[in-house]
C-alpha cells in the first residue's frame, strides 16, 4: 500500500546493509495488532542520514521547487473535519494530541477553528479520487495517481522562504483501523514538513514498505530535529549538515557510544 503527499518528489539516499540501531522495543501499548516492533536507540549518522532524506524531496512538486527546508515556523493548529461512514473524529484528535505531547517543539494545538494551519479531511476511500481532483484539478490529479497509486494524501503549501503556510491531509477511515492508524501518523510528518519518503529506511513511518501506525522514537526525533530553532525554513542541505551534530547531541536523541 502507497500512501503519499501532494507537493513533495521521491527522494532516495542508500543506507549500509548492516544496521546499527538497537534498543529493540515492542510496539506502544494501544497500537493496533500487526504493528511492527520499533528500535529506539541510533547513532547520530543514522538520524542525519534519515533527516536529511526525508526533509528533502517530493513526489509531486507543484509550482517552484523548494531549496531548503519547509516547516511552520509559529505555533501550529490543526483542526479535524470529520465525514466518512466510520467515526474517528476522537481517535484523530488523540493522535494530533499525541504529536503535541511528544514533541512539544512544535507548539500544536487542536482547535476548532475552520482557518487552522493544518486541515485533517476524514474520508471514505471512494471519495478520495475526487478529493484529490478538488486540491489539485483533474489534470494534475491523474498524474499525481498514475505517479504514485496513493491511498492516502497530504499537499503542503509553503512561501518563497521554506515557511510552511497550510496543510491538507486526507485519510481514510472506512478500510480498518490499521489503514486508519498508518495513513494518520504517516500524513501528519508530511503535514509537518517530513515532505520525502525512503523505501531504503527500516525505521521512519515514510518508508512506503512498511505500515507502522504509531509515532516511532525514531520519527519523533527527526520531528525534533526539524523544530529546532537552528533548523530554519529554508536551509539548504549543505547548510543542515552542518548543525544537525549539535542539535542531535543537545537534544539527546543519539544513544551513548554510538
Amino acid at each position: 500500500m502507497k500512501r503519499t503527499i501532494a507537493a513533495i518528489a521521491i527522494l532516495l539516499l542508500p543506507m549500509h546493509a548492516a544496521f546499527a540501531a538497537s534498543g529493540k522495543e515492542p510496539p506502544p501499548p494501544g497500537s493496533v495488532p500487526g504493528a511492527p516492533p520499533q528500535y529506539t536507540q541510533f547513532s547520530p549518522r543514522e538520524l542525519s542520514r534519515g533527516f536529511l532524506a526525508l526533509a528533502f524531496g517530493s513526489d509531486l512538486l507543484i509550482g517552484k521547487r523548494p531549496k531548503g527546508i519547509r516547516r511552520y515556523d509559529h505555533p501550529i493548529t490543526a483542526h479535524v473535519i470529520p465525514g466518512g461512514s466510520v467515526d474517528r473524529t476522537s481517535a484523530m484528535e488523540k493522535i494530533l494530541d499525541e504529536y503535541a505531547d511528544k514533541v512539544p517543539a512544535l507548539k500544536l494545538s487542536v482547535t476548532a477553528n475552520e482557518q487552522a494551519d493544518i486541515e485533517v479531511r476524514l474520508i471514505d476511500e471512494k471519495n478520495f479520487n475526487a478529493a484529490l481532483v478538488a486540491a489539485f484539478g483533474a489534470k494534475v490529479a491523474r498524474t499525481f495517481v498514475a505517479r504514485t497509486d496513493p491511498q492516502c494524501m497530504t499537499s503542503v503549501k509553503s512561501d518563497a522562504a521554506g515557511e510552511i503556510v497550510h496543510s491538507v491531509s486526507f485519510i481514510i477511515v472506512d478500510k480498518g483501523e490499521r489503514v486508519f492508524f498508518d495513513c494518520a501518523y504517516h500524513e501528519l510528518l508530511h503535514a509537518f514538513g517530513l515532505s520525502s519518503h525512503d523505501q531504503h529506511n527500516p525505521w521512519t513511518t515514510l518508508n512506503q514498505n512498511r505500515m507502522v501506525g504509531y509515532l516511532s522514537v525514531y520519527d519523533r526525533s527527526l520531528l525534533t530535529i526539524l523544530y529546532d530553532p537552528r533548523t530554519k525554513p529554508g536551509l539548504t542541505r549543505a547548510e543542515v549538515r552542518k548543525i544537525l551534530p549539535s542539535i542531535i547531541k543537545d537534544h539527546g536523541l543519539a544513544a551513548a557510544g554510538k
